[in-house]
């Protein structure tokens, strides 16, 4: 059986990953997105002179490690950029009022807002989820919660950077939105 002639094949346009725009980025535009992500002017230049990166997981590899080595005073500067989460308008009077004491206990004893990463909570537990965290973090010492909090920064930084260069769409729900937005 013959064939007739085969057609050339099809080559899709190349179109750019939000990967390749962050490397190409000029550094201000990338240390821009990375504090975003985690408000430490320290972990942004680090993470952005060390483009380019590969691929998404080299990044996040990158931005853990910057985000361990934090100082104190790189952590302070990162939990002074984050506030406590809003609660959603039809959210009953009792809870605002819980949630209010509760982080101004929290605020009281360490002296920053509290930070929790949500991402793998159901939506009609993270108010509970929080409070519990709240609560719980309260018998922390000083050391202890600075060690936990750095985490929490750490984890919300690799999902608010995943998320932007996943190119996630602000009407999906991304993995640091859990009902309330804890990206402010």
């Amino acid at each position: 059986m013959t064939r007739g002639p085969t057609l050339a094949a099809h080559r899709l346009p190349s179109i750019p990953r939000p990967l390749d725009a962050f490397n190409a980025a000029p550094a201000d535009e990338a240390r821009a997105l990375l504090l975003h992500c985690l408000r430490s002017l320290r972990w942004a230049h680090r993470v952005a002179d060390h483009r380019p990166y590969p691929d998404l997981d080299s990044l996040l590899a990158a931005a853990d490690e910057a985000a361990y080595d934090l100082s104190p005073a790189d952590l302070g500067q990162a939990l002074a950029g984050e506030t406590l989460p809003e609660l959603p308008a039809d959210a009953y009077s009792a809870a605002h009022m819980a949630l209010s004491a509760a982080h101004a206990a929290y605020e009281a004893r360490f002296g920053h807002a509290f930070v929790i990463y949500l991402g793998d909570a159901p939506p009609d537990e993270c108010l509970d989820r929080v409070l519990e965290a709240i609560r719980s973090r309260l018998t922390n010492d000083p050391e202890e919660e600075r060690v936990t909090a750095a985490d929490e920064l750490r984890r919300l930084a690799r999902a608010r950077l995943a998320a932007s260069l996943r190119g996630a769409l602000p009407h999906r729900r991304s993995p640091i939105r859990c009902q309330f937005d804890h990206t402010r």
